[in-house]
């Protein structure tokens, strides 16, 4: 009698622990599949619109669309400046510069600022025309940048500048910005 009772019980013992390991096994095949799908699957961030479009990053690559308006932004941020905002100014542009660029970028900035501070110039960008290159990460921004000595215009010139992006993750980060130069200015 008390042979059948132990061999009961642990037959019970036995398909208890069969059912454990099958859910064990279940448990792992599930987390292996969450882990591939984590690993190959693009990684994507839904962006607060600032636009009527939605706009999405994901890790396969940068959309002409988001390029296009972070370039916006980092252009009207960088080439309007007035000498009361240059700290500003230059904590901003230094935001958005990849890590490996700052150094540099912020020798140039340091330039302008030390030039401009405690002047009375400031300068103004209005966008005409940009041009993006998702492959090569550049941007290049055309339009027509007015220098002011206080309130009076004394310059108003078609100006391009290109700049150029790296990506980390999902955020693009500034490498560097230059004027090109034109006919106009070989000129002189």
């Amino acid at each position: 009698m008390q042979s059948e009772f132990a061999h009961e019980q642990a037959q019970r013992h036995l398909a208890q622990r069969n059912r454990f390991a099958a859910l064990a096994g279940v448990l792992c095949v599930t987390s292996l599949i969450g882990i591939g799908a984590a690993v190959t699957g693009d990684e994507a961030v839904v962006l607060v619109p600032i636009t009527a479009e939605t706009l999405t990053v994901s890790s396969g690559g940068v959309d002409a669309h988001y390029l296009e308006l972070v370039t916006r932004d980092t252009a009207l941020m960088l080439l309007n400046r007035a000498p009361e905002s240059l700290d500003y100014w230059m904590e901003q542009i230094l935001n958005v510069a990849d890590p490996a660029a700052h150094g540099r970028l912020k020798a140039e900035l340091v330039a302008i600022v030390e030039e401009q501070r405690g002047s009375d110039i400031s300068q103004a960008f209005v966008i005409r025309a940009m041009d993006v290159d998702t492959m090569a990460l550049t941007s290049t921004v055309s339009g027509t940048l007015k220098t002011f000595v206080g309130a009076q215009v004394i310059a108003s010139q078609e100006r391009t500048f290109i700049f150029r992006w790296s990506k980390r993750g999902l955020s693009l980060a500034l490498t560097g910005f230059e004027q090109n130069s034109t006919q106009e200015d070989q000129d002189q």
